[in-house]
């Protein structure tokens, strides 16, 4: 062999193991993305969107050296389990895990891969952590409930419709995190002299049933509690409501501008923005331990004047000076 072809292929296997150790240095890291929610759902996808804008800031692009693998419920919980099981077979570095059901689903199934979660009202309640400043475990992540949230949308509804002594509590009973919000409402109502009526829906027809059987007596109004459930089938709530002419106060900005009265609440894609600095500091070696659980800061107050005057209601000016947003 001459010297010179003996030379290059020392030195071509000298450089093949330090570009070797240079891919293995930077691996394409894996993060799974598990929601009970629809994937056709627009404000799904805008989450999606946010949390991906989050994580470019930080320097993280999917497909070039992160990838994110998604699982979406359908607006069902049942399958979470086996979602969780799909992507954790994929060894993901995280796991962004929203909702309560996705995160339960894969808390279930791991003690060890860090997981964030959004969408989740009382995690102490629901057992992921014990202490929200420094959570215990592999998981830790963002809450959309303050407690006196249940409060604020009694108040909110005997301020836009006075008259109303009697409300139902539309939830989902799939899902655990319907109580700690009764809870909060519970504690409320006498300041405000309400009766409270839960009515639990499950699908589009008892959602027609149960409010159709709820707004016989006059006075009502509803809290629609926030669920996978009551998201995908929100367009449903909001025409009931409309038919039977209830006043009602929803958790999230979407369902007003879908046609409901007035929501108050945590605006959703902010949180999922916020989770991607979590994400980006675990994939750096951060443990979930150290990050504490974080609390929402800031709520918002939509109103749709449209829907009130169909409704035969008249906002008052205060409250309209109050509100975020007015929809015409």
């Amino acid at each position: 062999m001459q010297r010179r072809q003996f030379i290059g292929l020392v030195g071509g296997a000298a450089a093949w193991p330090l570009a070797a150790r240079a891919q293995q240095a930077n691996p394409m890291r894996r993060i799974g993305f598990l929601t009970s929610s629809a994937e056709s759902d627009p404000e799904a996808q805008l989450w999606v969107s946010a949390f991906r804008k989050g994580l470019e800031e930080f320097g993280w692009t999917d497909g070039h050296n992160v990838r994110i693998d998604y699982r979406f419920g359908g607006g069902d919980v049942t399958p979470m389990l086996r979602l969780a099981k799909e992507l954790l077979a994929l060894q993901p570095d995280v796991i962004l895990a929203s909702t309560g059901p996705a995160a339960t689903a894969v808390r279930q199934q791991t003690l060890s891969i860090p997981i964030v979660f959004v969408q989740v009202p009382d995690p102490v309640a629901a057992g992921y952590v014990t202490n929200l400043a420094r959570p215990d475990g592999n998981i830790t992540g963002f809450t959309h409930f303050e407690f006196s949230i249940g409060g604020r949308w009694l108040q909110l509804i005997r301020d836009c419709a006075p008259g109303v002594n009697r409300v139902a509590i539309v939830f989902d009973p799939a899902n655990p995190s319907w109580a700690a919000y009764l809870r909060t409402i519970e504690a409320a109502a006498p300041t405000f002299s309400m009766r409270l009526v839960p009515v639990a829906i499950r699908d589009a027809a008892e959602i027609e049933a149960n409010i159709t059987e709820f707004a016989r007596e006059p006075n009502s109004a509803l809290v629609v509690l926030p669920s996978p459930q009551t998201i995908v089938h929100r367009q449903t709530i909001i025409a009931v409501a409309a038919q039977h002419r209830l006043p009602a106060i929803y958790p999230y900005r979407f369902f007003v501008t879908d046609g409901g009265l007035m929501s108050y609440g945590v605006y959703m894609p902010d949180l999922y923005k916020q989770a991607a600095s979590y994400v980006d500091r675990l994939l750096k070696g951060a443990k979930p331990a150290d990050l504490p659980v974080q609390l929402p800061t800031k709520f918002e107050l939509v109103i749709n004047l449209k829907t009130a005057k169909a409704l035969g209601l008249t906002v008052p000016a205060t409250l309209l000076a109050r509100a975020d947003e007015v929809i015409e």
